[in-house]
C-alpha cells in the first residue's frame, strides 16, 4: 500500500469502533503529524456502515499527546438529517481520550455557485524549485513541496504567509482523507515570523470541504496550491487560516486552526 494508506488503515473491532496504529513515516517532532490524525478520523467515518455523503466539515481538538503505538477510534452518528449527518469521534489510548473530533458529512446538489476567494498568482509548479524540510520532521518527507513564499529558514519575517505547491510522494490520487492531511501541512507560523523553532502545537483544527468526489477524481494526483497565514500572535496563542486550490483555480478546502506557542 501507499505509505499514506498504511498510516490511516483501520480495522473494525466493534460497532463504530476501529483499531489503528501510528505510522513512523508520519511522525512530527513530537508525536504523529496532526494532519494524519485528522485524516484517520475521516477514514473512520468513511468506513462506518452508517456513513452518508462526503465530508463537509471536520473539527479536531487535540486534547492531549498521541503516543506512538496502537489506538482506538470510536465514531458515532449523533444525528442524520435529509441532507447532512453529524458525527462525534474519540481517539483513545490506554483508556484515555487523546483527541476528539466532530464532523459533518452531507449530500450535495446543484445550486447557485460562486467563489469570492481568489487563488494566489504564482508561478507554475514546474517553475517553482522544490524545497526541503529537516530529516527530523518525518512526515514532510512524504510530500513534494515547492515553495513560492515562506520556505522554512532561519531569518525573521515581517509576514506569516506561506504559499506552496504540494502533492504526495510517491504520487497518489487525492481523496478526502489525503485532502484533510494537506490542510495541516503548513509549519507553525510562529517559526516563520521568528526565524527559529519554539515550542508550538495545534490545539484545534477545522477543515471545510468544498470539493466533491467528482472534483477529486478530476484532480487525480496533480499539485495542490496551499496558502496560509496568521492574523495575530497573542499571549501564547495564534491562529492560522489556509486555502487549498487546484492548478486550475478550484477551491478544494479551507482550514482554520488555533495553535499554542512559547517564547
Amino acid at each position: 500500500m501507499h505509505p499514506f494508506d498504511t498510516a490511516v488503515a483501520l480495522e473494525t473491532v466493534g460497532a463504530g469502533t476501529f483499531a489503528g496504529h501510528t505510522s513512523a513515516p508520519y511522525n512530527n517532532m513530537v508525536g504523529p503529524f496532526g494532519g494524519i490524525t485528522a485524516a484517520t478520523f475521516i477514514r473512520a467515518i468513511e468506513r462506518h456502515p452508517e456513513c452518508l455523503g462526503s465530508p463537509v466539515s471536520l473539527t479536531v481538538n487535540f486534547a492531549g499527546p498521541v503516543a506512538e503505538g496502537e489506538f482506538e477510534i470510536s465514531a458515532r452518528a449523533v444525528r442524520t438529517n435529509r441532507s447532512n449527518q453529524h458525527w462525534y469521534l474519540e481517539l483513545i489510548q490506554d483508556g484515555a481520550v487523546a483527541t476528539t473530533a466532530t464532523a459533518v458529512f452531507g449530500t450535495r446538489r446543484e445550486t447557485w455557485d460562486n467563489t469570492e476567494a481568489v487563488a494566489p498568482a504564482v508561478p507554475s509548479p514546474a517553475d517553482t524549485p522544490r524545497g526541503t524540510f529537516p530529516d527530523a520532521i518525518a512526515w514532510a518527507q512524504n510530500y513534494e513541496m515547492r515553495f513560492v513564499a515562506g520556505a522554512l529558514n532561519d531569518q525573521e519575517s515581517p509576514d506569516s504567509t506561506e504559499t506552496l505547491w504540494i502533492r504526495d510522494t510517491p504520487l497518489r490520487p487525492l481523496d478526502f482523507a489525503a485532502l484533510t492531511s494537506l490542510s495541516d501541512v503548513f509549519y507553525p507560523r510562529i517559526f516563520q515570523r521568528l526565524g527559529r523553532y519554539v515550542p508550538a502545537g495545534t490545539i484545534s483544527l477545522t477543515t471545510h470541504y468544498f470539493a466533491t468526489p467528482g472534483d477529486l477524481e478530476q484532480h487525480s494526483d496533480g499539485y495542490v496550491l496551499g496558502t496560509a497565514r496568521a492574523r495575530r500572535f497573542h499571549q501564547g496563542y495564534f491562529d492560522q487560516t489556509a486555502e487549498l486550490w487546484t492548478e486550475g483555480g478550484t477551491l478544494l478546502a479551507t482550514s482554520h486552526q488555533v495553535v499554542y506557542y512559547k517564547g
